[in-house]
């Protein structure tokens, strides 16, 4: 019997943790570490080159202070291969600091500036 190996969901899953584990402000180390993992390891989950097995999903789902469900969020969606879901997006570097500090610019002229500087600097790049 030969082993399966890790599927479009093993790679959102990863994708979910990267998300959680960066809106806690965590590194992957500082994840390793309380499941007594190399950081490494966290890093092929988060990739979704390695499965997470259930009891060790379990815990990080506990120690992200996330029900263990919100680790599938967009599984059951059929990705279109040329559009990235939002999950995609926020799990790019960076991605949460911007849009955590965005969050906390209260003048709505003021966000719509900074939107509008965004989209021109992606627009030109």
């Amino acid at each position: 019997m030969t082993r399966k190996g890790p599927d479009s969901v093993d790679r959102i899953v990863g994708r979910n943790i990267r998300i959680y584990r960066l809106q806690k402000g965590l590194t992957q180390t500082e994840l390793a570490d309380q499941l007594e993992l190399t950081f490494q390891q966290v890093q092929k989950y988060e990739k979704g080159t390695n499965r997470v097995g259930s009891g060790r999903l379990l815990k990080i789902a506990i120690f992200l202070g996330v029900p263990v469900t919100a680790l599938f969020r967009g599984s059951d969606e059929m990705a279109d291969t040329d559009k990235q879901s939002i999950f995609d997006q926020l799990a790019k570097p960076h991605a949460n600091r911007l849009l955590q500090a965005f969050a906390r610019i209260d003048d709505d002229g003021l966000r719509r500036s900074v939107v509008q500087l965004v989209e021109e600097i992606a627009k030109n790049h």
